[in-house]
């Protein structure tokens, strides 16, 4: 089997020895993506809604550069440093899913990359 490593300008630049994704196998993987705006690097300012809103645009970014979509999106995991901001975080993650939702796994975590408020993890489909 062979991989493909998926690379873009339009996403954050891997802050550590890891790909920005992975395709392999008919399926995408791609890294946690946390609130970094890709020109800057940094976290993006505005709290829970301004980073759910950046990881969302990073990951279709790289949906994109994989050649897929979020209709192709079959899991995520969420890392939460606040579960508290669970209903905020769904909404936001809702709009990006406009016919059946992956299979998600949400949790608290102590602490994220960067000081982040939330990562998301993908799993899609690819041809």
């Amino acid at each position: 089997m062979k991989k493909e490593i998926i690379v873009t300008d339009q996403a954050p630049k891997a802050i550590g020895p890891y790909s920005q994704g992975v395709k392999a196998g008919g399926f995408l993987f791609l890294s946690g993506a946390i609130a970094l705006d890709p020109a800057s690097g940094e976290i993006v300012k505005g709290g829970i809604v301004a980073e759910a809103e950046q990881v969302m645009k990073n990951i279709g970014a790289l949906l994109q550069a994989a050649g897929v979509g979020f209709g192709d999106v079959v899991k995520t995991v969420i890392y939460l440093a606040d579960m508290g901001d669970f209903a905020t975080v769904n909404g936001i993650y809702g709009r990006f899913f406009e016919a059946a939702a992956p299979a998600r796994v949400t949790v608290e975590v102590k602490g994220l990359p960067r000081g982040a408020l939330v990562e998301i993890e993908v799993t899609a489909l690819c041809g």
